[in-house]
């Protein structure tokens, strides 16, 4: 078989995906193996591969290949996430380039839009991932707006509601002004932003007196409802029972008292702004006051922003200060950082909205979820250490706002049939909505067109978190064989950042959809950063093109790179020096083949170092694949690539090779050749799962293939006893090697020029490793001795001394002086140490670890001086 002088990854890569997908290698369905199974966190339709997917997914598929060599029913379950907020703002953006308002849109009209731009763009992302490598069963790729998918988030929803767990309600909501809908507590990122502190002056109704609050959002003042003050507050104990007048709309409102107002802060005056903020709302609702809102959906003012009406919040803000300034009622401004909340989608400072939304009560369904991962085990989070931020996110859950005020999603199943507050039925068809809605208003004439669906849809996680169950189609279908063969599911690898989201949703829908877990093990990666450790970003523009590394280096390079820099949970340092260590990881195992392959094969009897060196290496193999082994039940996937790169390239390359390696021009025996290419197998299943492409291309190039011997499908290796004497042995002989080709090369002595050895022995097995020895240094004669051999170059491994005669190999005079201006130099650098550590004051003074480095100095000087005054004395 030609084998190609240079391993090209952009003309093998293609090859072999095509191949594995027309032999549909990656498909499961059920059978009597044991399942192993992963659901892909679902990217957004609307995403690109970047490095957080590309290192994700790497892992993901590491994972689901090795399980699938291990002989397991491997099935790993693409998708996509429909995106709500992300996907319809991109859609809003697009129409408006063609001059279409959404405003002008029916909802229908939007939504086929929608679903044209999702037809058009959405999945780029899977596409790319095959680039990357991942072996996804792609028959099962599944899109949170399907139709079983979306019958499945429907169905819970009136589930839930008839539970009594889903409730309307007139909450203080996180409003995205520019998405226009409300977010989730965890859809809001708070951020520390320079503001100023305004000090107004409220006059007191009937006098001259004036009262002086502070506030950083000087427009809400329009939306004042009362002033509140302490009670235990002396300075202000007169104005109880008064009213205040809002400075510029000159309304008076009530100057009430309450504990909750911090006499320290500020001037001990409290703005209320019921509608504007959580907490004056909660003030306004024990007061008894009254709400009003002075935004609009956009966060522009309405009417109650009286002269300002239909300007944007921070305009506002500023021409309200110069207005108030000129009137006199701006006493102050102070610098003042604060923390503002912004969304995650839009960036648009969130404004706090009183507003109708549903709510799905959390108290009840989090308990199971917590024993599981807390109490009982039930799940493993690797590392460990994200329990404590799951621990804190699940004890001081608030119930789920689970509306958002978009188009693009699953239409909330609520049906209004009359105006009250309670004129409405919730049923997963708008007929059986009918059919409930004239049962609970009494009217039989009711039709389809007098029902109105509630205009809004569910937050994209209250489909994403039944995720684990609708790709098996568990809620329809709760005993198909699919959902009760895979689930629950093997391993979900996700990042810390959606533990919350997703991670411990999905844990709670288990519980109460199956009474079971989701999945046994939860693996966090890190956050991909750039040397500078910062996050990289497209708006930092220090993320480099995932597509293009994988062109400039392979995509077993770039898989190899990104592991080689990433440890379980903590954040990874992103060097791209590490995707060409892995594409030079690649080559080496590349022209480590073509050797081997290029040997003559004879039948011929197995020299002794060949046979010895194949021992040592299963035995090595042995003791690498139990690390390995370790490493992965740990979930240390980092560290199971590098045991197994360093077995490839120093124990198998640098050493093994080296060992069998016949003679220039010489054949090799049959027997090492056979077992050699035995060895290389093994060597390729252990690293397929990180370099899929490389091992399969290196696997068929070593004989002709059936499609059922193909890697992808092959056996995992059996562990077998390790033999440690052997290991021990080996280090031991490695090295007497070592120590040999330091001679070589401090004394220039040539590589052809052959050694003679003298051994004075006190351990290891005499005579057992010489065969090696002698192969790998050119050494002639191997001879052991009773005592120390005089004109000799020696070096000792453990207590066993070494010693090479230099007859002329080396200029005895030229050696003399080399040794004697080292003895020279050090003499004098041990000196400077000693004096240094005889200066009391020094001693008393510098630090305990000073002080330490300057005594190993000396040790080592002394140590030298001795080991050189040996060699001069060995030479004169």
């Amino acid at each position: 078989m030609d084998i190609p002088s240079k391993y090209e990854p952009q003309k093998v890569e293609n090859h072999w995906y095509d191949y594995w997908m027309n032999h549909n290698y990656f498909h499961s369905t059920p059978d009597d193996r044991e399942p192993y199974s992963i659901v892909i966190p679902p990217p957004n339709v609307t995403g690109i591969l970047h490095m957080g997917h590309m290192l994700n997914n790497t892992i993901q598929d590491v994972l689901i290949r090795r399980a699938r060599l291990q002989g397991k029913n491997a099935c790993w379950v693409p998708g996509t996430d429909h995106a709500s907020i992300a996907t319809e703002a991109k859609v809003v953006a697009k129409l408006k380039e063609q001059g279409i308002n959404k405003a002008d849109l029916t909802r229908e009209e939007f939504l086929k839009h929608a679903w044209d731009w999702t037809h058009e763009y959405g999945g780029v992302i899977l596409e790319q991932l095959k680039k990357l490598g991942c072996s996804c069963d792609w028959d099962r790729t599944a899109f949170t707006m399907d139709d079983t998918m979306s019958a499945s988030v429907i169905k819970v929803f009136v589930d839930l509601f008839n539970k009594g767990l889903i409730y309307r309600g007139y909450r203080m909501v996180n409003w995205d002004p520019e998405a226009k809908t409300t977010l989730s507590d965890e859809e809001v990122i708070y951020e520390e932003k320079q503001g100023l502190l305004y000090y107004l002056s409220y006059l007191i109704e009937g006098s001259d007196e004036k009262v002086t609050i502070a506030t950083t959002r000087p427009e809400t003042i329009l939306g004042d409802t009362a002033i509140c003050i302490n009670p235990n507050d002396e300075r202000y104990a007169h104005l109880k029972g008064k009213k205040a007048i809002v400075p510029i709309c000159n309304r008076a409102i009530p100057i009430i008292e309450d504990e909750y107002v911090d006499i320290e802060f500020g001037t001990g005056c409290l703005k209320v702004t019921p509608a504007h903020d959580i907490n004056d709302k909660a003030l306004g609702e024990k007061h008894d006051l009254e709400t009003i809102d002075i935004f609009n959906a956009d966060a522009t003012m309405n009417s109650f922003g009286m002269h300002y009406q239909g300007k944007d919040r921070f305009v506002v803000r500023k021409e309200i200060k110069k207005e108030l300034e000129e009137k006199g009622f701006l006493v102050k401004t102070e610098n003042y950082v604060n923390k503002v909340g912004t969304s995650e989608r839009t960036k648009a400072v969130i404004e706090p909205r009183l507003s109708e939304q549903w709510f799905l009560k959390m108290e009840d369904l989090v308990k199971p979820a917590i024993k599981s991962v807390l109490e009982t085990d039930d799940i493993n989070f690797f590392p460990k250490k994200f329990e404590n931020t799951y621990r804190h996110w699940m004890e001081n859950i608030r119930d789920w706002n689970i509306s958002r005020q978009l188009w693009w999603g699953q239409q909330i199943p609520a049906y209004y049939f009359g105006d009250g507050q309670n004129d409405f039925v919730v049923a997963e068809s708008k007929e059986e909505a009918l059919e409930m809605a004239k049962k609970k208003s009494g009217d039989t004439s009711l039709v389809l067109e007098n029902l109105r669906q509630d205009a809004d849809v569910v937050d994209t996680w209250f489909s994403s978190w039944l995720w684990p169950m609708t790709v098996f189609n568990g809620i329809l279908e709760p005993e198909n064989e699919d959902i009760k063969y895979y689930y629950p599911t093997s391993d979900l690898v996700t990042g810390p950042d959606i533990i919350f989201f997703w991670v411990a949703r999905m844990i709670i829908a288990g519980y109460e959809y199956r009474d079971e877990k989701p999945f046994e093990n939860v693996y966090f990666t890190g956050i991909v950063r750039d040397k500078q450790r910062r996050k990289m970003s497209k708006s930092l523009g220090n993320s480099p093109d995932a597509l293009k590394l994988i062109e400039n280096y392979g995509a077993d390079g770039v898989r190899v790179g990104l592991l080689l820099s990433s440890a379980a949970g903590n954040d990874l340092l992103f060097d791209e020096d590490l995707c060409q260590q892995g594409k030079n990881f690649a080559n080496k195992i590349w022209n480590g083949f073509r050797l081997v392959k290029g040997w003559e094969v004879k039948d011929l009897p197995q020299p002794e170092a060949s046979k010895l060196g194949i021992e040592w290496y299963k035995a090595k193999f042995n003791q690498t694949l139990a690390e390995i082994e370790d490493h992965f039940s740990k979930y240390r996937i980092s560290d199971a690539l590098m045991a197994i790169y360093k077995l490839i390239w120093d124990d198998y390359s640098s050493w093994l090779l080296e060992i069998i390696k016949p003679a220039y021009q010489q054949p090799i025996d049959k027997t090492s050749f056979d077992e050699v290419i035995g060895i290389f197998e093994n060597n390729l299943k252990l690293l397929h799962p990180f370099m899929p492409f490389l091992t399969e291309e290196v696997w068929q190039h070593i004989a002709e293939r059936t499609p059922e011997e193909a890697l992808v499908v092959a056996q995992w290796p059996k562990m077998d006893k390790v033999d440690e004497v052997l290991i021990r042995q080996f280090e031991f002989a490695s090295e007497v090697i070592s120590g040999i080709r330091t001679v070589r090369k401090e004394k220039n002595i040539p590589m052809k020029e052959s050694l003679e050895l003298l051994v004075l022995n006190t351990e290891n097995d005499k005579g057992k490793w010489d065969a090696v020895i002698k192969k790998l240094t050119n050494v002639s004669d191997i001879s052991y001795v009773d005592a120390a051999v005089e004109g000799a170059l020696t070096f000792r491994v453990k207590s066993n001394e070494y010693f090479i005669p230099i007859s002329g190999a080396v200029d005895i005079e030229a050696e003399i002086n080399k040794i004697e201006e080292e003895l020279k130099y050090t003499e004098g650098f041990l000196k400077s140490v000693q004096k240094k550590l005889s200066n009391e004051r020094f001693v008393n003074n510098a630090p305990e670890n000073v002080i330490a480095i300057e005594r190993k100095k000396q040790a080592d000087a002394e140590a030298k001086i001795a080991t050189l005054q040996k060699s001069l004395a060995s030479l004169k």
